[in-house]
């Protein structure tokens, strides 16, 4: 359960900070948490924030992840995904329970507990298959307005929100995105061109209506994908998580299988159920926002090496999608 209010006491922080995790941050952590803090070191995986190994008083181990605060909702933002994970904990969803979440002037962090397991190096066919089980799991346990479903229209179209005032149910980040997004076709023709291909495939995709399923929306990246002995048996990096249909979180494994042709039967397997769930237009709209997501961030990065092969499995994807219409 997340505590908040700090205690009577100052609880004492032991161990070596780690150059990256500021002094408050940690003090922050042993306040809301109320125990002893000693840091034990970085974790492999956590890519995008920063996974670092802690113990508290009396021996329970767990993983501090902390940010750069991005934007003034950033701590709310934060609240809604532990929202998430408490309420699919509930229902059986594999993911660790989180411990604590607080911000400080700079950064924003949450507490979960440490999972005896290992990032997956990789996604075979039956991780992916067990991944295909995990995702049912998330039918009809949308429980935050935080719209993924319409984000990815919005970004597979091009379109703006609707009505003069902000969209409530996209956040700061995902602006930033779609207007970065927006600009991919300055990069260079090759780019434009695939841009302009996956915009005619879904010029006449309607807006979708809301869809019922809780959406992971980075299932696909094998360090957020936790092993032991070939079996998944946690799900981490749920910070994004929202609402929408859970065909997005098939569709980024779709994106995945094509680094390997000892994948290329599985993703058959998650072309039809994307069918199933979403029909023809809906996994055309998925997989567009999802191309163009994987093309801005090596831009954004300066990746300039990483672009052709995007742009590669770009027109792959809906190569083989226009195939199986």
């Amino acid at each position: 359960m997340l505590r908040s209010r700090r205690c009577g006491h100052e609880p004492m922080i032991q161990g070596t900070h780690p150059e990256e995790l500021p002094a408050e941050v940690l003090d922050d952590v042993a306040s809301v948490v109320g125990a002893e803090v000693t840091l034990l070191g970085r974790l492999s995986g956590g890519v995008n924030g920063g996974a670092t190994r802690i113990q508290l008083a009396g021996g329970t181990a767990a993983v501090l992840k902390a940010v750069p605060q991005a934007h003034l909702n950033h701590l709310d933002e934060t609240l809604r995904a532990q929202r998430v994970v408490e309420h699919m904990r509930g229902r059986g969803y594999p993911t660790p329970a989180w411990l604590g979440v607080g911000a400080t002037a700079t950064h924003v962090w949450h507490l979960m507990d440490l999972v005896d397991a290992v990032p997956a190096p990789e996604l075979t066919p039956s991780l992916v298959e067990q991944l295909m089980e995990i995702i049912e799991l998330q039918a009809g346990q949308a429980s935050e307005p935080y719209d993924h479903w319409a984000y990815a229209w919005r970004v597979a179209t091009g379109q703006e929100p609707a009505g003069a005032g902000p969209d409530l149910n996209e956040t700061p980040e995902q602006s930033r995105l779609r207007r970065s997004m927006a600009r991919l076709p300055g990069y260079s023709s090759v780019v434009s061109d695939l841009v302009e291909r996956l915009r005619l495939v879904c010029a006449d995709v309607p807006r979708p209506r809301a869809a019922p399923d809780m959406v992971h929306a980075d299932l696909s990246t094998p360090s957020n994908i936790l092993v032991r002995d070939g079996t998944v048996v946690a799900v981490v990096d749920i910070g994004n998580a929202g609402s929408g249909t859970r065909a997005i979180d098939l569709t980024n494994l779709v994106w995945y299988t094509f680094r390997d042709p000892l994948l290329d039967g599985v993703r058959r397997q998650l072309w039809s159920r994307i069918f199933d769930l979403v029909g023809w237009e809906g996994a055309a709209m998925l997989v567009a926002a999802h191309i163009l997501h994987m093309l801005e961030i090596p831009i954004r990065h300066g990746r300039h090496d990483a672009v052709p092969g995007v742009v590669e499995r770009g027109h792959r994807a809906v190569d083989e999608l226009n195939a199986l219409r």
